[in-house]
């Protein structure tokens, strides 16, 4: 009797609960799933839960599902799965199917094409800012990489209700070339709002002092310098070993029909971090994210951003060599990391040679080349002889 009545209070207290939220949000029938991954955190299962706990107190609009080990100690609602590989599989599977709108979790590699979009809280004013990007890569091409980062910047602050977010460019080598494709692409017809430096001589491109106020709402730059950024910006307090603030390192954003919304947490976040990640992905998924995308990247792309990018790539490509057809496509599973980001094709052309299926891919470490796992070892004696491990 008393475990049935457990759940008539629970199922009376999640109705009260959604028709309060409603009455606040004005959003009735509009709630929805976002999950987590609990295991493979360096502070533990119980971190994660405890994050997830946390914004399960102050959602709006979204209820959160666990993904993990069954005996966890909460009233969370649990997707079984005890390992990093399962929690995965899960996670893939509940989005594919429509369960959960999006999820947080770490570890997990995306394509070429893909990056993560960050939320930060700067330390100067409290502003929140949007890293572009912190994780993954958008292009093997650096300079053409940035570009397309600041349109998945823009889709990301759109859909979280920045109406029109202002651009800035993170001061390192190639913003100069990255501003002017940006502006080439606003006299097109493609709506950039420029931000402008808060030093004396201003200009759209920011130094320290806008990173650490927050100049612009989205911050571009090459993706190593923002996971160093965000890594920076989550635990400068802690001395690096715990993430203690920010939204994590945000949604694989990808202009080339991408359709899962997974947001990525390092091993290192706490529950404050986890917290964060969680109402990013509710308001993700509620301001449809993945529609948001479409139409930034088709608004850029009627404003000639593929022919740029290809203009970007052509002036740097090297002498072509033989045409190397793909040998065909098997399950790749297997990575193969450190190599740099600039040789991934090349790298993977590599490995086609000597016969063997192989996809370029970004994991939360670096760009890694996938293949079948029986095949690792043969794989990557083809990369070391082509000089890129």
């Amino acid at each position: 009797m008393g475990e049935s009545n457990k759940v008539v209070r629970d199922m009376v207290g999640r109705v009260l609960n959604d028709i309060a939220d409603g009455i606040e949000t004005g959003d009735f029938g509009k709630k929805v799933k976002v999950g987590i991954t609990t295991v493979g955190n360096e502070h533990g299962v119980e971190n994660l839960v405890k994050g997830a706990e946390i914004a399960a107190r102050v959602a709006k609009g979204y209820d959160i599902v666990l993904i993990g080990p069954k005996d966890m100690d909460t009233d969370l609602e649990i997707a079984e799965a005890n390992n990093e590989d399962e929690a995965h599989k899960k996670m893939e599977e509940l989005l594919d199917s429509g369960y959960i709108q999006a999820c947080v979790t770490a570890h997990y590699p995306f394509p070429i094409g893909v990056a993560t979009i960050g939320r930060v809280v700067t330390p100067a004013k409290g502003k929140e800012m949007i890293l572009a990007s912190t994780t993954g890569s958008t292009a093997s091409h650096r300079i053409a990489a940035m570009v397309k980062n600041a349109v998945c910047g823009i889709a990301v602050a759109k859909a979280i209700g920045k109406e029109k977010p202002t651009v800035g460019l993170l001061n390192v080598d190639g913003a100069r070339t990255v501003e002017r494709t940006l502006r080439t692409l606003n006299e097109n017809g493609y709506e950039i709002n420029f931000a402008e430096s808060m030093r004396a001589d201003g200009g759209v491109v920011m130094r320290g002092n806008d990173l650490l106020a927050g100049t612009p709402d989205i911050m571009v730059q090459d993706t190593l310098t923002g996971n160093i950024l965000m890594k920076v910006f989550s635990s400068y307090t802690t001395g690096g070993s715990y993430e203690a603030a920010g939204f994590g390192y945000g949604p694989g954003v990808g202009g080339d029909g991408y359709d899962r919304v997974v947001l990525i947490l390092s091993r290192a976040s706490g529950a404050p971090v986890a917290a964060g990640a969680l109402q990013f992905a509710g308001e993700l998924a509620k301001g449809n994210i993945k529609e948001v995308v479409k139409a930034e990247f088709a608004a850029a792309r009627k404003a000639g951003l593929d022919g740029i990018i290809d203009g970007l790539m052509e002036a740097d490509k090297p002498k072509a060599e033989e045409k190397v057809e793909a040998p065909p496509a098997e399950i790749v599973t297997g990575e193969i990391s450190g190599i740099d980001v600039l040789d991934i094709d090349d790298a993977v052309i590599a490995v086609w040679k000597v016969g063997i299926y192989a996809e370029g891919g970004m994991g939360c470490t670096g760009p890694v080349v996938l293949v079948n796992e029986a095949k690792i070892e043969e794989a990557t004696e083809a990369i070391k002889a082509a000089g890129y491990l």
